[in-house]
C-alpha cells in the first residue's frame, strides 16, 4: 500500500497540460521547486517520502540476511523518492533522477546497511519491444 504512487487527489487523471492550464502557479512549483509543492488535497514529497522511508525500513528489518534479493515494484514519483533518500539527496532534486516507465533501479543494502546504487533507470530490456509489436 506504502508503494503507491504519489496522491495527486485533485489533479488525479490529469495530463500536465491541463494541469498547467488549471493550476499555472502549482504547477510552475511543481517543476521548478517541488519539494514545496503540496498537491490540492493530496501529498506532499515530505508525505512520499515518509511512506517510501517506511516501507525500506520494513523491507530491511524482515529481510536481514543480505543474501536475500527482493523485488519492488512501484510507480516513477516513488522510485524518485526512495533514490533521493538513499542517494542522501534533497527532494529539490527530484526531476533530476530520470524514471521510465519499466525502468530498473538495482539496489544493494548490505548487512551493515552500506548501501550502493547499482543502476538507475535502466531500460536495456525493453529494447526492441516496439518493432515486434
Amino acid at each position: 500500500m506504502d508503494l503507491q504512487d504519489l496522491d495527486y487527489d485533485e489533479w488525479q487523471g490529469f495530463t500536465y497540460e491541463v494541469a498547467k492550464q488549471r493550476w499555472p502557479v502549482l504547477y510552475e512549483t511543481w517543476k521548478e521547486r517541488p519539494h514545496l509543492m503540496r498537491f490540492p488535497g493530496g501529498e506532499s514529497l515530505q508525505d512520499l517520502v515518509a511512506r517510501t522511508a517506511d516501507v525500506v525500513r520494513e523491507v530491511l528489518a524482515r529481510h536481514p540476511d543480505d543474501s536475500d534479493q527482493l523485488l519492488l515494484v512501484a510507480h516513477d514519483s516513488v522510485n524518485r523518492a526512495m533514490l533521493l533518500q538513499l542517494l542522501d539527496q534533497p527532494l529539490s532534486a527530484y526531476w533530476r533522477l530520470a524514471q521510465s516507465p519499466c525502468g530498473i533501479n538495482e539496489i544493494v543494502i548490505d548487512k551493515q546497511k552500506r548501501i550502493s546504487i547499482r543502476c538507475i533507470n535502466d531500460t536495456a530490456h525493453l529494447e526492441g519491444l516496439a518493432a515486434q509489436q
